[in-house]
């Protein structure tokens, strides 16, 4: 399944120039499968609306759609469905899946083996919000398409 809105450089009426959804397979492929997603959209994202694209917004947009389609692998049972929003700034990832728990952030421990997925989306997206549904949850991280500016004021 895939949508498009406002392709040809016009917000769409929810403000995002471009979106699509993905019902993703039942077998571990999936996460391959979304990672190719992700960079088949930012590629078409790239032609149609030339925004910014560094090599940083590419990796972490996989990096995120990793973590958050393996954990709705790992632990829901059911579906997955991912959607891909671009705004003129950013691209968020929206992972759902059936299970209503809502995940919490583990402290960090270095000698933990796994378990370390919503840590490592909450520690490179601009912004993460969880949300339950009246079945499961909605998980949506916004990834900034520009490299943050370095910050020089304590540089000497």
């Amino acid at each position: 399944m895939e949508s498009h809105a406002g392709g040809d450089g016009c917000t769409g009426p929810d403000g995002h120039l471009m979106r699509a959804g993905y019902a993703l397979g039942a077998d571990d492929g999936c996460i391959a499968d979304a990672r190719h997603h992700a960079l088949a959209f930012l590629d078409r994202a790239h032609a149609r609306h030339r925004l910014p694209e560094p090599a940083r917004a590419r990796d972490l947009t996989q990096l995120v759609v990793s973590e958050l389609v393996t954990n709705a692998r790992k632990y829901a049972p059911g579906p997955v469905l991912m959607e891909l929003r671009l705004s003129a700034h950013a691209v968020e990832v929206v992972v759902w899946d059936s299970d209503p728990t809502v995940p919490v952030a583990r402290t960090g421990d270095p000698d933990r083996v796994g378990q370390h997925g919503l840590e490592i989306v909450n520690a490179v997206a601009e912004h993460l919000f969880i949300e339950q549904e009246p079945a499961g949850k909605r998980i949506t991280a916004r990834i900034a398409l520009a490299d943050a500016p370095c910050d020089t004021s304590t540089r000497t």
